[in-house]
C-alpha cells in the first residue's frame, strides 16, 4: 500500500493536523508519514498530548507507530 507523506508545517503548523491526519489514517486503512510536525512553532516536534492520542488511536486501530517520540 503506498505510503502518504504529510508535510506537518502545512498552514498554521500546528497539532491539529497530526490529529487529522492520523485519524484519517486509521478510518481509511493508509498507512502515513508526518515530516515537520509544527515547524513554524516556538517549540516544534511532537506534545505529549499528541503522542497521548497517537497512543489510543494504536489501541483502537490496531496499527503500529514507528519512531514517535516528544519533540
Amino acid at each position: 500500500m503506498e505510503l502518504m507523506e504529510i508535510d506537518g508545517s502545512f498552514g498554521e503548523g500546528g497539532g491539529q493536523i497530526v490529529r487529522t491526519a492520523v485519524t484519517l489514517s486509521c478510518i481509511l486503512s493508509k498507512p502515513i508519514k508526518i515530516k515537520n510536525i509544527r515547524q513554524g512553532r516556538p517549540n516544534p516536534g511532537l506534545k505529549p498530548q499528541h503522542l497521548t492520542v497517537l497512543k489510543i488511536l494504536k489501541k483502537i486501530c490496531d496499527v503500529s507507530l514507528d519512531n514517535v517520540k516528544i519533540g
